[in-house]
Order: C-alpha cells, then structure tokens, then sequence
C-alpha cells in the first residue's frame, strides 16, 4: 500500500506498531522518531533485516523531522510506562509528563507542514487528543485517538468467552474515556445478531461478570510484564490501514464532539481525510449520563496544569 506513516515514540508500543506496519505492508514508507537515538536505529535495522523474510518492502528513515511534511498518518506512541504502578493508581501520572512531550513535538509536527492525519496512541488517549491538536493547530478530524476500539474490543473477547463464541460475532462498544470512567454500552451489545441482555436474561449470564472481565484485560496484561503493546498497537494499526485506504469504517474511536466539548471515544466513519463523518447511536438516558459523567473527567484532566 503506497504511503508514508511516521511512527513516534518507539518504547514498547511504538516498536509493536512499527513492526506489524512492516509485516502487514501497510506503507511502502516508514517514518520512525525517538529521542533514544541508538534504539531507534537499532530498531530500523532489525526491520531491514526482516524484510528478506517478508513479503513486503518498506523504505525507513530515522529522527529526520522535515519529512512530516508530506506524510499521511502520524502514530504518536509518546510514553513512560514506568509512570503507572500497580501499587498506588494516579490518574494524572502519565499526563503530567506526557503533555510536556506533545507539547515539544506538537510543535515539531506543526513546524513540518504536516496536513495528514494524527493518531494518538499516547495516555491519556482523550486529553492528549485535545492538547495536540492546541499545539499541532491540526482541524479536530484530523486527530483521532485509539480510545476504546482496545476496550471494545476487549469487551468483544469477554462476551465471546462467556457465550462461548467467537469475538468477532459479537457487535457493540465500550465508549468514554481510555480509562476509568469508561462504560459498557449494553444498549449496543449483540451476539449472534441478538441484544445480549436478553440473551443474558434467558441463560443467566451476569453482564457485571462480564463488564468486569473487560476492564480487568488490560490490568491483567500490564501485572504480568509491566507493560501493553500487542492490543493497542493492533488497533492502531488498524486505523492506519482504514484512513490509508479511505475504507470509511465505524470505529469507537476517540474523536471530538460538539456536545461534549472534547475528544473521547464514540463510533465515527474513518477514512483518508480522517473523521469522515460522527455515528448517532440511540442510547439510553443511563448510558447519557455516564457518557456525561465520561466527558467531564476528560476535560478535568484536558485542563490539569500542575
């Protein structure tokens, strides 16, 4: 697929999107950044060394700033991982440094000329989305964040293993924020086509067992090697793929809503110009409130200054 993507940041997540990028093909020009020079590098190389295995070719350049300009789709995986224990939860310690670094390189990628599409992978997803397209200048659809496509499709697993059917026959999403205040629109939720609530009702099925099962994945994940990378950098991969080849698919992605005043994640038709159009679900007055509720804790952490 011709195009070129920009991977920045190339911790654990980054080097994961950048790797999948290669063996899927999904760019015939890769764009990688990361202020540990030696790693980056090294990375770029090893993805050389690949690619007489692989069935595509993609041409790799290192921490060169000036070739923004003309690229398609930038996926920031800016991060510390580090920040987050499991011992004591602070919502606000990844945002504390991570707005520092998109502020730097919201500016870098201004600078560049850059016209394409932004996909933010960085934490917290939401409010990270807010504060680069302040420092990139970027129109609002030309961001977008992962958001909940990991969650949803975490939910999408715990529905699956308690109906016993395959994830990919189950339809519905997870909306809000990338984080704690996110919900579980069961209004959304079929499986086999049927409303799983009623599904749920006839079989006994306890949907809290199951809404506890998707927030629990990615804990689960991070507790057995401090870290994720291999589900997020799928759905980011996934985006790349959708906006480099305009396929106009519904993603609950995090993207920015009038109603709201912010980024956060809700199904919207992505495509090459980026949030091609919002979905307007029907949901009900409960799933309005914690969408509210969802928003209201993103533009707090949108606006924290400490």
């Amino acid at each position: 697929m011709a195009g070129k993507v920009a991977v920045i940041g190339m911790g654990n997540v980054g080097a994961a999107v950048a790797h999948q990028l290669v063996v899927e093909g999904c760019t015939d020009e890769l764009l990688l950044y990361d202020k540990n020079e030696k790693k980056v590098k090294a990375d770029a190389l090893d993805f050389e060394d690949a690619m007489n295995n692989l069935p595509f070719h993609v041409n790799i350049t290192v921490n060169d700033y000036e070739r923004l300009k003309d690229a398609d789709v930038i996926v920031s995986a800016l991060g510390n991982i580090h920040l987050i224990t499991l011992e004591k939860a602070d919502r606000f310690a990844e945002l504390r440094v991570n707005k520092l670094a998109v502020a730097e390189v919201g500016k870098k990628i201004k600078d560049s000329g850059f016209k394409g599409i932004l996909v933010d992978i960085t934490n917290p997803c939401d409010a990270i989305c807010g504060l680069y397209q302040k420092a990139t200048n970027l129109p609002r659809e030309n961001i977008m964040g992962t958001g909940t496509l990991l969650d949803s499709a975490r939910l999408h697993r715990a529905v699956g293993k308690f109906f016993n059917v395959n994830p990919k026959s189950v339809q519905g999403y997870s909306l809000g924020e990338h984080g704690d205040s996110q919900f579980v629109a069961w209004s959304t939720v079929k499986v086999l086509d049927l409303p799983v609530e009623k599904l749920a009702a006839k079989s006994g099925i306890d949907l809290e067992a199951i809404e506890k099962e998707t927030r629990s994945g990615g804990f689960t994940v991070f507790a057995g090697k401090l870290y994720t990378n291999y589900g997020v950098a799928a759905s980011a991969v996934r985006l790349v793929c959708a906006i480099m080849s305009d396929s106009h698919e519904v993603f609950p992605v995090s993207n920015y809503r009038d109603e709201y005043g912010t980024y956060l994640s809700y199904p919207a038709v992505v495509g090459r110009k980026g949030i091609v159009k919002q979905v307007q679900l029907d949901l009900r007055e409960d799933e309005l409130e914690k969408l509210k509720i969802s928003a209201e804790t993103i533009l707090e952490k949108e606006s924290f200054n400490e």
